[in-house]
Parts: structure tokens; C-alpha cells; sequence
């Protein structure tokens, strides 16, 4: 009887999930565009702000895999 009461309040209770990491909220600017210079730095540095954007969301899936893989999920 102590076994289905435990196992009804560990039910009852849900699941605490692990906190996000802050940098997977994070949004990334554009680039900023400075008069004089040349046209292909601003697309330059836009692309290292999608690859930090991409790492990001990369992140973002591993955790909720992994989480996903922790609490059993299929």
C-alpha cells in the first residue's frame, strides 16, 4: 500500500525539468552596418551571426533530447 501511495504522489508531483541554459534565449543581432565600409564585411559578419544563431539552436535541440532521452520519451 506505501508502494501505490509513493508511486501516486511522484505521479502527482510531475516533472521538475532542468533550467535552459540563458545563452538559448538569447537572440542575435544583425550585423551592424557602418557607412564606408565594404558591402561584402556587412554579409561577412552576418554570416557569423547566423552560425552563432545556428550554434544556438543546435544547443537548443541537443538539450531537449536530452532531457527527452532522461525522462524516457520515444
Amino acid at each position: 500500500m506505501n508502494n501505490a501511495a509513493t508511486a501516486k504522489g511522484q505521479a502527482q508531483a510531475g516533472v521538475l525539468l532542468p533550467a535552459l541554459p540563458d545563452d538559448l534565449r538569447k537572440q542575435e543581432p544583425h550585423a551592424p552596418i557602418v557607412e564606408g565600409q565594404p558591402v561584402i564585411s556587412v554579409l561577412a559578419r552576418e554570416r557569423q551571426a547566423l552560425d552563432r544563431a545556428n550554434g544556438r539552436q543546435q544547443r537548443t535541440v541537443e538539450f531537449y533530447d536530452d532531457i527527452q532521452k532522461r525522462l524516457g520519451a520515444r
